[in-house]
């Protein structure tokens, strides 16, 4: 019997003695990898910041936001007087630029401007933003600090709708190559500042004719940098210095119409399936089965950027994805901004059946959207809904302007570094990475024709101002538009000049 226990509490020893060898093994191979991934930022030098007529844009913006120029898919002409107004006062406010480059109206409301480069033998470079804005959500006119379209300036903020999303860009673009143009600015390379008309309902009317246009007369881009990721502050955690995120790459877009039939009739006699019965059990299956998340690509890369620098748990879990990456995946599926990342996204947008109380409708239809990572498609998602749905009296659609993911800007070429080394000298606190754009923009329309594609916009946020993005109260600070001037103003000289 004392054998037997000395035994057991030998193996019981070797047992304990292997753990602690394995943590300690563990431990660090953990250290190990947070030590073996140096800092990625490039040192670059804050430059002087330059002077810009604060007040006198701020104006100019507030004045722009008061044409809404909210773009319809289905009745393209619904604010044409609108657009019109803006471009008129574009053309008022900007006389050296609009002296300086040739304008061309594409498609009856979007505007193409060349800048002609000394050196015709470099590849041109084209900045995008888009006139056009979203609605405001019935009923919720009243919860707004100030008028959305008034274009209040206050102390410190610019309001009203299109103050972020994108007229701040355009404008910003605009006061940037209007002080060049008064400076005697010439590029040495061609400069397309092409802005779309219809970017909140696809751009199929907008960019896709211009790049259609500059394809047409056999253009192709070394670059565009559209709208697109920020700088944010406090919301990475783990992190203590803001991020300046470069969308490398984004997501695709596919609208799938479902339609369920059956038979109608009289309420009182209702069969075994009715058609909202049907669309309503597809629906609740497409929520609970989700596409799977995914850690790879470009959010990976963003991943190994930030790990440096971060602090704590989080550059141990971001340095270790080979082990944590379970832990990561089920943390950022708590959120919608944070799913979207490592996630093809399923939304439920539209419902429409039946019209009377008694009546059983002879079809439900529902329109589902869905945001695509880099390596799915329209056709794999569709097939996955059709899996998953499972059932033969459902049809499945697609919707026009569906567009599968553009493909994936590289972080090694001349243009992103560029590009990287502007937002460090005008944003000296910044940490710059790489990042997925998880919307839709204009620039997937110029796929075909740039060597390289960036969505950044120069613009300050926090988890508040997220809120604002298409929602209630968008503002844009006065301090941070004098920045976003100032960005331009740098890009332009460093990748032009």
């Amino acid at each position: 019997m004392g054998g037997s226990m000395r035994r057991l509490l030998k193996w019981i020893g070797g047992i304990a003695l292997f753990l602690v060898a394995a943590v300690v093994v563990l431990a660090g191979v953990l250290l190990v990898n947070v030590l073996r991934l140096p800092s990625q930022q490039l040192q670059v030098s804050a430059i002087p910041q330059v002077a810009v007529d604060t007040k006198g844009a701020a104006n100019r913006l507030s004045e722009a936001i008061r044409f809404r120029t909210i773009s319809n898919f289905l009745n393209p002409e619904q604010n044409a007087d609108a657009l019109r107004g803006l471009q008129a006062h574009i053309a008022a406010s900007f006389p050296a630029f609009h002296a300086a480059a040739k304008l061309e109206v594409v498609n009856n409301h979007s505007l193409l401007y060349t800048w002609e480069g000394s050196d015709t033998a470099a590849k041109p470079i084209a900045l995008l933003a888009h006139q056009d804005v979203v609605p405001i959500a019935p009923g919720t006119e009243k919860d707004w600090q100030q008028p959305p379209f008034d274009g209040v300036v206050d102390d410190n903020f610019i309001w009203g709708r299109g103050s972020w999303d994108d007229k701040g860009n355009l404008y910003s673009m605009l006061e940037a190559a209007e002080q060049m143009a008064k400076d005697g600015f010439r590029p040495k390379r061609t400069i397309y500042f092409a802005f779309g008309h219809d970017e909140e309902v696809s751009g199929m009317r907008g960019a896709k004719a211009i790049a259609a246009l500059l394809a047409s007369r056999g253009v192709r881009l070394d670059f565009v940098l559209d709208e697109g990721l920020l700088i944010t502050d406090g919301i990475l955690k783990g992190l203590d210095r803001p991020a300046a995120l470069i969308g490398v790459a984004e997501k695709g877009y596919a609208t799938l119409v479902l339609t369920a039939r059956a038979t109608p009739g009289h309420s009182s006699m209702p069969p075994r399936e009715t058609a909202i019965g049907m669309m309503s059990a597809a629906l609740a299956r497409l929520e609970d089965h989700n596409l799977p998340a995914r850690v790879r690509g470009t959010v990976a890369e963003m991943f190994d950027t930030l790990a440096p620098e971060m602090k704590g748990f989080n550059r141990v879990v971001l340095s270790n994805l080979w082990l944590f990456k379970p832990l990561l995946l089920r943390e950022f599926d708590k959120g919608g901004a944070t799913r979207a990342m490592v996630r093809t996204t399923t939304a439920l947008t539209i419902f429409n059946a039946g019209d009377k109380d008694n009546v059983l409708p002879g079809n439900a239809e529902a329109t589902v959207n869905f945001r695509l990572l880099p390596g799915d498609s329209e056709a794999s998602v569709t097939q996955h809904v059709r899996e998953t749905v499972s059932n033969d009296r459902i049809s499945i659609a697609p919707f026009p302007g569906n567009t599968d993911p553009p493909p994936v800007t590289g972080t090694a070429s001349e243009s992103y570094r560029v590009l990287n080394q502007t937002i460090r000298e005008i944003f000296p606190d910044v940490i710059v990475a790489p990042g997925l754009m998880v919307a839709a923009t204009d620039s997937r329309h110029y796929a075909g024709i740039a060597d390289n594609i960036f969505r950044f916009s120069p613009v300050r946020a926090t988890s508040e101002d997220l809120k604002r993005f298409h929602g209630t109260n968008e503002r844009l600070s006065i301090q941070n538009y004098a920045d976003m001037i100032r960005f331009y103003l740098r890009f332009i000289q460093r990748s032009a000049g």
